[in-house]
C-alpha cells in the first residue's frame, strides 16, 4: 500500500512540475521582453534559481541533518544530470543555438565552479587533512557566487526587438505565472523527491546511489522540464541559460550555504563524480565547436544521453 501511495504521488508531483515549467518560461519571457533583459540572463538567474529551489531544501535539510552524502551527492548528481540528461533531452527536442559570450563566459563559469568544487574539498591532497568543504570554503563558494550575480547584472542590459512569439502579458499576469510556476516547480520537486527516496528505499537501494541517481535526478526535474518547454518553444537561451545557471548555483550558492550551516565530510569516492561533472562540463563547451557553430546539435544531445547511461552502469557497478 505504501508504495502504490507514493507512486501516485510521484505521479501527481510530475504533473505539477509540467505545468510549472510551461508557467515559469511564458513568464520569464514577457519580463525579460518588458525590462529590455535578454533571455539568457533570465535563464541565468530567475529561471535557473527558481528551478533549483528543490537542490536548496533537501541540501539545507541534509546540512541541519549533519548528512554530507546526500547535500553532496544531490548537487554533484544533478549538475551532471542537467547537462547529459537535460540538455541531452531538450537539445533532442530542437537543436539549441546560443550566443557566442555564452560559450566564452557562461559555460566556462560552471565549469569553473566544478574545478573549485575539486580543488577545495581535496584537502587531503593538498595539505594532508580529512577531506571536508569547511565553512571557509562555503565562504570562497559564496563569493564566487557574488562575482557571477556581479557579472550577470553588468550584461542586462540589452536591446531586446519584440517577438511577437513571446506573449505580452500584463504586470499581474506576468508576476503571477511565475509565482506560480515556482510554486507548482517546488512542489511537485518535493513530492517527486520524497516519494522517489521511498520508493527506492523499499526496494533496498543504498544512501549514496540515491543520492546521486534518484535525489540529484527528482531534484533536477524542474529544470528538465523548464528547459524542455522552452526548447520546444524554440527559446534557447533560456533553456542553455536555466542549464548552466542551476550548475552555477548548485556549487556556488547551495554548497556554499549547505557548508556553512555544517562542513560537508568529501567521500574519497565522490572524486570520480566531480570528475564526470568536469567532463560533462568540458564536453558541452566542445559541441559548441562541433557540428554547426554555436549550436547543441541532436546526435551531439543523444551522445550526452548514452554517455549519462554509462555512468549509471559505472555507479551501480560501483555499489
Amino acid at each position: 500500500m505504501e508504495l502504490v501511495l507514493a507512486i501516485l504521488l510521484l505521479i501527481i508531483g510530475l504533473s505539477l512540475l509540467i505545468k510549472g515549467a510551461d508557467w515559469l518560461v511564458e513568464g520569464s519571457s514577457a519580463l525579460a521582453v518588458k525590462f529590455a533583459v535578454s533571455e539568457m540572463v533570465i535563464g541565468l538567474t530567475i529561471v535557473s534559481f527558481g528551478t533549483s529551489t528543490p537542490e536548496l531544501i533537501v541540501n539545507v535539510l541534509a546540512s541541519q541533518r549533519q548528512d554530507a552524502d546526500i547535500a553532496l551527492g544531490n548537487v554533484i548528481g544533478s549538475n551532471i544530470v542537467n547537462i547529459l540528461v537535460i540538455l541531452g533531452i531538450a537539445g533532442t527536442i530542437q537543436h539549441i543555438t546560443i550566443q557566442k559570450n555564452t560559450i566564452w563566459r557562461e559555460i566556462p563559469f560552471s565549469l569553473m565552479a566544478a574545478l573549485a568544487l575539486l580543488i577545495l574539498a581535496n584537502d587531503m591532497i593538498l595539505n594532508g587533512m580529512d577531506n571536508v568543504v569547511t565553512r571557509g570554503d562555503g565562504i570562497i563558494l559564496l563569493l564566487f557566487f557574488v562575482i557571477f550575480l556581479t557579472y550577470t547584472f553588468l550584461i542586462s542590459k540589452v536591446d531586446v526587438q519584440d517577438s511577437p512569439e513571446i506573449k505580452k502579458l500584463s504586470n499581474f499576469k506576468m508576476a503571477l505565472f511565475i509565482f506560480l510556476g515556482l510554486i507548482l516547480l517546488f512542489a511537485g520537486g518535493r513530492l517527486v523527491v520524497d516519494n522517489a527516496m521511498t520508493i527506492a528505499r523499499l526496494i533496498g537501494l543504498s544512501e549514496q546511489f540515491i543520492a546521486l541517481t534518484i535525489v540529484a535526478v527528482g531534484t533536477s526535474l524542474p529544470e528538465l522540464f523548464t528547459s524542455a518547454v522552452a526548447a520546444y518553444k524554440g527559446k534557447s537561451d533560456i533553456a542553455m541559460g536555466n542549464v548552466v545557471g542551476s550548475n552555477i548555483f548548485n556549487i556556488f550558492f547551495i554548497l556554499g550555504i549547505s557548508a556553512l550551516i555544517h562542513p560537508l565530510d568529501f567521500k574519497g569516492s565522490f572524486n570520480a563524480d566531480v570528475l564526470m561533472l568536469i567532463l560533462a562540463s568540458g564536453l558541452l563547451f566542445f559541441t559548441m565547436f562541433t557540428g554547426r557553430k554555436r549550436t547543441l546539435d541532436r546526435w551531439e544531445a543523444i551522445m550526452f544521453i548514452i554517455i549519462y547511461m554509462g555512468y549509471i552502469i559505472f555507479l551501480i557497478y560501483r555499489g
